[in-house]
């Protein structure tokens, strides 16, 4: 069995290693490659995951390499974890739409919807690459954000995808830490889009506990995880994704980032930096405790937890971005949701979830029409349907400003995105 992950420079990849070496036991894997196309990167990356495995005994082997078809050659899975443009074009996301009295964000706003436009056609080229090369059937496990966009590009073309973030097991074992419990006997009630849901019920051992952590010091530091007011929580009944914030608060987020001095991808570039320093050295065999501050938390569990239910058909638990389908009222059955599911080899099998709340569905509708128009501009290059996409977006709207800002975000991006200005050349 082999398993490929594309983007394996990353220094999220030292987590990812140890979480399918820890599952070697139950994930018979022959071989781990990393595919990446910085040579440097890949080799201290791929030098300190060699390590790791080497520690934990793992028994198959795990080969490098910048040849993406070589890369992809007979897998059973491949996973996706890439930066287009890297931390340089993540910087531009959270600067330039502060130029227009708007949130800049790498996977929300008009920034997450900059980094769709530059990820999607990369990410459709690879996952051709897989239909030609990968073993029938093979799975693509995308966690590329922006992830509900991306995996509705890889659905759309019929790539046998499915999508994954952290936001939902992060909260899981913070929840079951508050309650004094084991993380897998905690079930939530988690549904929406990525990066834009809400947790409903928290049961453990079919009770919920959600009220009582809607109450007293609870409901204060859910408010602090979440950077949503406490009345926000008690008025939705619900505990709400931390990407929330940039809707739920949008005007204090705004002014913070045009008084600030340090972005989020500035404290990245120098986190990873500082990490390559570290994985650089014969001597390290784990993962750094700096890793932490990467962001990302227990990445590597949910998603070699997830790889090994699609490849062994355990039916274990999961929360995944997968087509709706009826699963949340209100929205089209080629909607792409996250909601929890249980997962075999045939693919996640979303578990039913109660209708949203009007205030729920009312923005889930509308960032749905916004994601439908994002991966129709990221395939043709059409200014007319990415100003679309801008003023259907909640985080932009306004007319007046999305025009400007569309001309702005291309212009920052020419690099990345020729087919908007090849189809330019075109019209002109």
């Amino acid at each position: 069995m082999k398993i490929t992950v594309v983007g394996g420079g990353s220094t999220y990849t030292p987590e990812l290693i140890e979480g399918f070496a820890r599952r070697a036991d139950v994930l018979p894997v022959d071989e781990l490659v990393l595919h990446d196309i910085d040579p440097e990167r890949l080799r201290v990356i791929g030098a300190l995951s060699r390590r790791i495995l080497a520690r934990h005994g793992f028994p198959g082997r795990l080969t490098t390499t910048t040849d993406l078809s070589a890369a992809v050659e007979a897998a059973a899975a491949v996973l996706v974890q890439l930066r287009v443009g890297g931390q340089a074009a993540r910087l531009v996301d959270e600067t330039l739409p502060n130029r227009f009295g708007l949130l800049g964000q790498e996977t929300t706003g008009p920034g997450g919807f900059a980094k769709a436009l530059r990820t999607v056609p990369v990410v459709l080229d690879i996952a051709e690459e897989v239909r030609r090369r990968a073993r029938p059937g093979a799975w693509i496990v995308d966690f590329t954000n922006p992830v509900g966009i991306v995996t509705r590009a890889l659905l759309d073309a019929g790539h046998r995808a499915v999508g994954l973030c952290n936001v939902a097991i992060k909260f899981q074992r913070r929840l079951a830490a508050r309650l004094g419990t084991d993380p897998d006997r905690v079930r939530l009630g988690h549904a929406g889009l990525n990066h834009l849901s809400w947790i409903r019920s928290v049961t453990v051992d079919g009770v919920d506990r959600l009220p009582e952590l809607l109450s007293g010091d609870a409901l204060d530091e859910l408010a602090a995880q979440t950077r949503v007011p406490a009345g926000v929580l008690r008025d939705l009944g619900a505990i709400p994704s931390y990407y929330l914030h940039y809707f739920y608060c949008t005007d204090d987020e705004v002014r913070s980032q045009q008084s600030g001095t340090t972005r989020r991808a500035e404290q990245v570039l120098a986190i990873e930096r500082e990490l390559l320093t570290l994985y650089a050295d014969p001597g390290l065999d784990r993962k750094p405790g700096l890793l932490e501050q990467r962001g990302g938390a227990y990445y590597s569990e949910a998603a070699a937890a997830l790889v090994t239910s699609l490849l062994t058909g355990d039916g274990a638990h999961h929360y995944v971005n997968v087509r709706n389908n009826g699963v949340l009222a209100g929205l089209g059955d080629e909607a792409v949701v996250e909601v929890p599911a249980d997962v075999d080899t045939a693919g996640p099998h979303p578990v039913q979830v109660p209708p949203l709340a009007p205030e729920m569905l009312g923005l889930v509708q509308a960032v749905t029409a916004y994601e439908t128009l994002t991966v129709e501009a990221a395939l043709t290059g059409d200014r007319t349907v990415a100003r679309r996409a801008l003023i259907a977006n909640p985080l932009v709207r306004q007319w007046d400003r999305a025009e400007p800002l569309l001309d702005a975000l291309l212009e920052a991006n020419r690099g990345h995105l020729p087919r908007f200005f090849d189809r330019e050349a075109a019209d002109a």
